[in-house]
């Protein structure tokens, strides 16, 4: 059997946590230890350390998911793991999760001998029945894969990060994750840096995780039922800074300048979208994702600009 490392993100939430931990003692296939990176400014009460199966790194700085990943990835190089299992604190396996990734991964290294880097499950928001499906970048964006059904694994650029398996020896060709991004896009970078190395990341069907994906809202728009998301100003700051970084520092050439017009396309999209779904802080929230996608085509990852943009909506 394989040496398996969890690892959770944890953050102002003790009851997810938990239940989270619950859903990886419960696979079928063990883990060996759990990881867990606590960002919250007051330690969680998650479980006695003393168990000896959970180890737990409090950081009320905070972070962030990638700079808890990097931790995860050193400890379980450190430690000769095989593979990192990914988790957010909103996430929870179905028993036979784990057994179904690493089924999946010894059938396509060692009977297709393919370099897998990345296994990752079907992450279903019960709330909605939507599925968050993997992306593909496609010249000058990320495109996540259309909602149709699959019979059988398939291979993409990015999954989720939660739920994710990924093989420990691939991060030693590649950077870490990069801690600048710090809550969003961590995937979408990591699993594409994967890729460009030569390694394979891969879809499975039949592994379910459970995953809380921010907070939905549903609605008809002319007799066209939506769902939107809603986010604080801050989270919308880094999703609308990340994503503009990372897909005009991956578009080439003419793309370029496609690129500068999707993100911009985007941002009136996402404005048009608080207006219509926020409750509050609606003009916060829209500096936000103008701030971030300005910097996210500076490529300017600084932190201290989050932090002073933070400062400026708590006024």
């Amino acid at each position: 059997m394989y040496k398996v490392l969890a690892y959770i993100t944890a953050y102002c939430d003790e009851s997810a946590v938990k239940k989270c931990i619950a859903g990886i003692f419960k696979q079928t296939y063990a883990v060996n230890k759990i990881f867990v990176v606590d960002n919250s400014p007051k330690p969680l009460n998650i479980l006695e350390p003393e168990t000896g199966l959970v180890v737990i790194k409090s950081h009320p700085e905070n972070i962030g998911i990638s700079g808890g990943l990097v931790k995860a990835v050193d400890f379980g190089l450190q430690n000769n793991y095989d593979f990192l299992w990914m988790f957010d604190q909103d996430s929870i396996p179905t028993s036979d999760c784990l057994s179904q990734l690493v089924a999946t991964f010894d059938s396509y290294t060692y009977t297709r001998n393919v370099r897998v880097g990345i296994v990752a499950p079907v992450p279903l928001d019960m709330r909605t029945e939507q599925v968050i499906m993997p992306a593909e970048f496609r010249n000058d964006h990320f495109k996540a894969f259309a909602k149709t059904s699959f019979d059988s694994p398939c291979f993409c650029d990015a999954p989720i990060t939660s739920g994710s398996l990924l093989r420990l020896s691939a991060t030693t060709t590649v950077a870490p994750p990069d801690s600048r991004l710090f809550i969003d896009g961590i995937d979408l970078d990591f699993g594409l840096r994967l890729r460009q190395k030569g390694f394979h990341n891969i879809f499975v069907p039949g592994a379910i995780l459970h995953h809380n994906f921010a907070t939905p809202v549903k609605f008809n728009f002319w007799g066209v039922k939506k769902i939107l998301q809603r986010y604080s100003a801050l989270r919308y700051y880094y999703i609308c800074r990340n994503h503009t970084y990372l897909e005009f520092k991956n578009s080439q050439g003419f793309y370029k300048l496609t690129c500068i017009y999707r993100r911009l396309k985007v941002l009136l999209m996402k404005t048009l979208s608080i207006l219509l779904v926020e409750p509050n802080k609606k003009f916060a929230k829209i500096w936000a994702c103008f701030c971030g996608t300005y910097y996210g085509f500076r490529g300017n990852l600084d932190r201290q600009f989050d932090q002073s943009i933070k400062r400026a909506l708590k006024k």
